[in-house]
């Protein structure tokens, strides 16, 4: 069991209804920390390609894309501190019921929560050192997955990590299994969903622009990563 067929393109996740349950929806979003730190390996993402390129000195740059309830720009920076690392992080999502979770959070020094997108920050001349995003390209459309990833290069200064779901009959009957003790939220039913809507390795690499590099991460994700030319670390 390796496939579930096609893509789902116009399967909608529960929490992206606008008339979904708030009390639901904050439950998906607390949940959220546990579900990243347990299958999302941003941990060994971390290790491999953003430590290395982190000082203790000189202080970095990091927006987070689509940063929903903010769990994984607190993951982040909590690591960099502990390593004695600067990095600064901007959260970014255009939800105003993401951006509201992710605000209300206690304040953690060298992290900000902001309602935007990618565009807008384009259009300021924004740049960071690093942009990220997590779980979020399989909500794209295909103009969107371009836009998101023609924004991320022009946001960019050293590396870009796009990380999502890879769809697979494994993830998906693991999955169904492992979400079952998660109740009150949208997480098991969405993250279903989220799957049936996900890529392959081989798909996203064949719609990507050039410059990207779409390779297997962790059991059942899919990474896009990009340089801009001239960055040889």
């Amino acid at each position: 069991m390796t496939l579930l067929g096609p893509r789902l393109v116009d399967a909608v996740e529960d929490m992206d209804r606008p008339d979904c349950d708030p009390q639901r929806l904050d439950r998906t979003y607390r949940q959220f920390a546990l579900v990243n730190r347990t299958i999302s390996g941003w941990r060994g993402l971390y290790r491999s390609r953003l430590r290395p390129l982190l000082s203790p000195s000189a202080p970095a740059t990091l927006l987070d894309i689509g940063c929903g309830g903010g769990d994984l720009a607190l993951m982040l920076a909590g690591w960099a501190v502990r390593d004695g690392l600067q990095l600064d992080i901007t959260g970014i999502d255009p939800d105003p019921r993401a951006y509201r979770f992710a605000a209300g959070r206690p304040p953690v020094s060298r992290v900000a929560f902001r309602q935007a997108m990618s565009a807008e920050l384009v259009s300021e001349g924004a740049t960071f050192d690093f942009t990220i995003s997590n779980h979020v390209l399989h909500h794209l459309d295909a103009a969107e997955l371009q836009g998101l990833l023609n924004d991320s290069a022009q946001l960019t200064r050293r590396l870009s990590l796009h990380n999502d779901l890879r769809r697979s009959g494994l993830a998906y009957a693991l999955f169904a299994a492992g979400a079952l003790p998660l109740t009150g939220s949208y997480i098991r039913r969405d993250g279903l969903t989220s799957i049936r809507r996900s890529y392959t390795v081989a798909e996203l690499a064949a719609v990507v622009p050039p410059g990207w590099t779409a390779e297997p991460h962790s059991p059942f994700h899919c990474l896009l990563s990009h340089r801009p030319d001239g960055d040889s670390d």
